[in-house]
């Protein structure tokens, strides 16, 4: 079965919008666009080789679409090599406007789709940003693992990974490192669903009871 794989860059407060620069997307008004740019060494520019090292298709939202189809046909590098020939599946309700070659429309049952396209022979499916779409695959259980890049920043608005509507699942974490910079790479494979307990003492204290009925 093919694996569905979301690799992104997060900021410590979670926001996600135009890492790469500031015509990136500066939707909402945010001024920080190319906020990942100054952080960037040889160990994360390591890891970012190893995860294009392998064969993978695409799969984005339609913004990220967008936003790459108007940029990496254009570019002669290491990565516009892997991602032009790339099979690219894209969550949009205007599949006739995809231009960027190899491109497919998911069609209007994304989830339905995916399940199929899962099943197929081919290499593992790999998100970039995509925070919609993500939220939608979590929320169906198509995610098999997450990659962040977690950058020591604030940025205090701005499009976030995880939003008020986050589906609550537990992960477990199999890989880390850090950069020189203070990045956290960080790799995140699902463990089913959140358990939860106490540390309060069996026996509360008429405090804590007047307390916890309060806060009813």
């Amino acid at each position: 079965m093919r694996k569905i794989i979301a690799a992104t860059f997060v900021s410590l407060d979670g926001v996600m919008q135009a890492p790469g620069g500031p015509e990136e997307d500066p939707v909402g008004g945010f001024e920080f666009g190319g906020w990942t740019f100054h952080y960037f060494d040889e160990v994360a520019g390591t890891a970012m080789e190893e995860l294009f090292s392998k064969p993978f298709d695409l799969l984005l939202g339609r913004r990220t679409y967008d936003i790459f189809a108007a940029y990496w046909p254009y570019q002669k590098d290491s990565i516009a090599d892997v991602f032009n020939p790339a099979i690219k599946y894209v969550a949009t309700h205007r599949p006739d406007s995809l231009t960027w070659e190899n491109t497919q429309s998911l069609g209007p049952d994304i989830v339905a789709r995916l399940k199929e396209i899962k099943q197929e022979d081919g290499p593992d499916l790999l998100i970039q940003g995509s925070g919609d779409l993500i939220q939608t695959l979590l929320a169906n259980g198509l995610i098999d693992e997450i990659r962040l890049m977690i950058f020591p920043l604030l940025l205090g608005k701005g499009k976030r990974l995880f939003g008020d509507n986050a589906v609550p699942a537990a992960f477990k974490l199999v890989k880390s490192q850090a950069t020189t910079t203070g990045v956290i790479m960080a790799t995140y494979e699902r463990a089913g669903e959140i358990r939860t307990g106490s540390f309060a003492q069996q026996e509360p204290s008429q405090a804590d009871l007047e307390r916890r009925q309060n806060w009813k």
